[in-house]
């Protein structure tokens, strides 16, 4: 069930759009949820296609189209590594290949402590600032280095958001 927070944000949501519209809501309603609880289950799918009178399908398709939402637990900050053509040209493969090394994990897994996790996602659109990766999808941190990176992990550990 979506909690009463969920439902205010997508009601606010919903006064955008004509009232036969209300599925142009959906991105925003499982970023409300992920927003929430750090990820979007199944369960939630069906809560969201309940509140907007859509298919539990064509909620899923949405959530498993775009790259920004964690069908699972992703941990506390999910670092998100752009792997698209222009991104590896500049050094995106040796950006996961580092933060595997420094985190323990791969691509997709969760550190055990559950602070990071790491997924790889298709072009963020900025290409010019190549390498990059998105913190929990909000902070876009560019031309990444192992010294940058190390900044930005060691910001995290510390409450600082990773933001640049």
């Amino acid at each position: 069930m979506l909690s009463d927070q969920v439902q205010e944000k997508i009601n606010r949501e919903l006064k955008k759009y004509p009232a036969d519209q209300k599925q142009s809501a959906v991105m925003s309603a499982l970023r409300f949820v992920q927003d929430e609880k750090g990820w979007i289950s199944p369960d939630d799918m069906t809560d969201v296609a309940a509140c907007l009178g859509m298919a539990e399908m064509a909620v899923y398709e949405v959530a498993t189209f775009y790259h920004m939402y964690n069908l699972k637990p992703m941990g506390r900050h999910t670092l998100t590594v752009c792997t698209n053509l222009s991104c590896t040209l500049c050094g995106a493969l040796d950006t996961v290949k580092y933060l595997e090394e420094k985190l323990g994990i791969g691509i997709g897994e969760v550190t055990p402590d559950g602070k990071f996790g790491l997924r790889e996602a298709e072009c963020m659109g900025a290409c010019v600032e190549a390498p990059l990766l998105t913190v929990n999808n909000k902070h876009l941190c560019s031309r990444l280095t192992p010294a940058i990176i190390d900044q930005i992990l060691a910001g995290l550990d510390s409450g600082v958001t990773g933001e640049k």
